[in-house]
C-alpha cells in the first residue's frame, strides 16, 4: 500500500519494528526513519548531518530535504517529504544516480576535509560587549573559585 503521508513521531530511540505510515525522529541521535512509503516496508533512514538530510519542523509538520531515493531497494522509489505529505519525485535512470552519488560523495569530501582537526583547533574566548556586568566566562571562573575555598 503506498502512502501519501505520514504522522510523525518524536522518540528518543528508533524502535525495531517501524510501523507502516509513521515517521520517527530522533533530534538525540539526529536521524528519522520510516517504512518505505512504496508499500513495500523496507526501513528508510536518513541521518541530519550537513551533507544528508534536513529536517524541518514548523510546530505541526515535518519535511526532509532532498529527496529520499531508494536506489538500492527493489522497489527504487523516489520521493520528497513535504509538510507531512509524499510528493513522487519520479524514477531516475542509471546514469542520473550514478551522478548523484557522485555529488554527494563530492559534497561530504569537500564538507569533512575543510574542517579543522578538533585537536589542532583551541576555542576562542568569548568576549562579553555587555556593560551590564561581568561576561559568562567570568561568572563561570568566580564561581569555580568559590566551590574550591
Amino acid at each position: 500500500m503506498r502512502y501519501t503521508t505520514l504522522e510523525h513521531r518524536f522518540v528518543q530511540y528508533i524502535p525495531e519494528q517501524l510501523e507502516a505510515g509513521v515517521l520517527y525522529i530522533s533530534m538525540e541521535y539526529a536521524t528519522a526513519a520510516h517504512s518505505c512509503c512504496c508499500g513495500c516496508g523496507l526501513q528508510v533512514i536518513t541521518p541530519f548531518t550537513p551533507t544528508d538530510w534536513k529536517l524541518t519542523y514548523d510546530g505541526e509538520t515535518v519535511s526532509l530535504w532532498p529527496s529520499i531515493g531508494n536506489w538500492n531497494f527493489p522497489c527504487r522509489s523516489h520521493y520528497i517529504i513535504r509538510k507531512n505529505r509524499i510528493v513522487g519525485a519520479g524514477p531516475w535512470e542509471e546514469d542520473r544516480i550514478a551522478e548523484g552519488r557522485e555529488q554527494d560523495h563530492k559534497r561530504k569530501s569537500k564538507h569533512y576535509e575543510t574542517k579543522p582537526d578538533c585537536k589542532d583547533s583551541k576555542p576562542k574566548p568569548v568576549q562579553s560587549d555587555s556593560s551590564d556586568g561581568p561576561g559568562l566566562w567570568e561568572r563561570i571562573k568566580k564561581q569555580v573559585r568559590k566551590k574550591r575555598r
